[in-house]
């Protein structure tokens, strides 16, 4: 999996909780967006982050999950004021999120209780599930954010709470590693000082690898083995 070089989005949001009976955002809403801005393969630095005032009061298991009251939103925007703004950020890139079916089901909620004509967020940008390209990279194992962290030996020790702009961070992170692993290579010509590298390089008294070939024997029935799988498929492995 290639991350491209576009404007890509990573975000995330936190809710007042989770509908149990159908649609897991009916009757619910949104209390915090955060979003981190990726150019080239790089963190730019640039993010958007609210805290929003809902409808409804939160559910105790949710404020359990990300520690925000009804108290702390009293006096914060509600959707609709700061929808434009949003959008203006996301505009034109890839959004990336964590089982985003969850966020963009939420996004599109929010968007129909403003009760304009506004298009569903996946017709607006295009969207990237990592939970979904974990899968696909670690079929049959738990890949929630924390264990991708752990991983891919990410720090997330200071995630004790959940929070859209931290985990928006934590996940751009991931993805990048996800997409192509190192991310951290900056390269410049001349004499520049502030050059940085990723790239650990081997001092000359390293010692020697150790190389161990195959027998006689290994490499007959390893020619064996070739000639069973081409009797069913093209072998691009033969000696």
């Amino acid at each position: 999996m290639k991350a491209t070089n576009q404007r890509i989005i990573v975000f995330d949001t936190e809710t007042t909780g989770m509908n149990k009976a159908g649609p897991h955002y009916e009757g619910h809403g949104i209390v915090e967006i955060g979003a981190v801005e990726i150019i080239d393969r790089k963190l730019t630095g640039n993010s958007f982050h609210v805290y929003i005032k809902p409808d409804r009061t939160i559910d105790p298991e949710a404020i359990a999950v990300h520690g925000i009251t009804d108290e702390f939103l009293r006096d914060k925007p509600v959707y609709a004021d700061i929808h434009q703004e949003f959008m203006d950020f996301i505009d034109g890139a890839e959004l990336v999120a964590h089982n985003a079916s969850f966020d963009t089901g939420f996004m599109d909620y929010e968007f129909h209780k403003m009760g304009a004509n506004i298009a569903k967020i996946e017709d607006i940008c295009h969207v990237t599930d990592t939970l979904a390209m974990a899968k696909r990279l670690f079929p049959g194992k738990r890949n929630n954010l924390d264990i991708l962290c752990s991983r891919y030996g990410i720090d997330n020790s200071h995630r004790t709470l959940h929070g859209a702009l931290l985990d928006a961070e934590i996940l751009a992170d991931v993805y990048l590693m996800m997409t192509g692993g190192q991310t951290s290579l900056r390269l410049s010509s001349g004499n520049d000082s502030t050059t940085e590298s990723s790239i650990r390089h081997l001092g000359n008294n390293r010692k020697v690898l150790k190389v161990i070939y195959a027998s006689a024997d290994e490499l007959t029935a390893h020619q064996d083995r070739l000639d069973l799988i081409g009797k069913k498929a093209d072998v691009i492995w033969r000696l």
